[in-house]
């Protein structure tokens, strides 16, 4: 590791040993934070992927639906059917803060509760197969936008994750490191001087009393 280039002084000294500590307590309080975040990081993964598995089978199952539905209907019918919807889907996007990370948080609001059934659409020319995919389309909206915003919350704290390693290992492995050599080299350097100061003063004392 290469010291830094600095006058071997005391005040040096002073200054670089505030320094570390400086640089010490940083390295911990990163250290933790990079800690937490990988903790809160993998008990999120394990949420994203057992709601993607939940979310995707409900996809393919409204997806059979569909397409059992579109081999029974005239297109044309279909796209009379789903043209104009008659509920208002509106979403907000707002931030939260997680360990410095700001997330997204989805509401997703609409004119009725999806409880009460699905998104209403035009019934003529319409069949079962079709009624129960719209259906489960509609239920399916809330988790879908729920493992988006899951998604994207994984997203930016990897990122972090990222980053703060990167903060962690540069003080871990080159700044503490440089200031640790460059201050043991300034206190072998002093105390050298010192040395060689007693030994001039003790020089100069033989030579007064010869």
């Amino acid at each position: 590791m290469v010291k830094l280039n600095v006058n071997p002084t005391r005040m040096e000294l002073t200054r670089l040993k505030k320094q570390l500590t400086t640089a010490s307590r940083g390295h911990k309080l990163l250290k933790d934070k990079q800690d937490e975040l990988m903790r809160r990081f993998i008990l999120l993964v394990r949420k994203t992927n057992e709601m993607r598995t939940e979310v995707e089978e409900e996809l393919q199952q409204a997806m059979k639906d569909f397409s059992v539905a579109d081999a029974l209907l005239n297109d044309k019918y279909i796209e009379e059917l789903l043209a104009v919807p008659k509920e208002r889907v509106t979403l907000d996007v707002i931030e939260k803060d997680i360990m410095s990370v700001k997330v997204p948080v989805m509401n997703f609001q609409h004119d009725s509760d999806l409880a009460d059934g699905p998104l209403e659409y035009g019934f003529l020319n319409s069949n079962d197969e079709l009624d129960q995919s719209i259906k489960r389309f509609t239920k399916v909206l809330p988790k879908l936008l729920e493992l988006t915003e899951s998604e994207k919350t994984c997203q930016l704290m990897a990122k972090e994750i990222e980053k703060t390693r990167r903060r962690v290992n540069a003080l871990e492995y080159m700044t503490i490191p440089q200031l640790e050599e460059t201050i043991y080299f300034i206190q072998m350097k002093l105390e050298e001087n010192e040395r060689a100061e007693v030994t001039r003063m003790i020089k100069v004392k033989n030579m007064g009393t010869t």
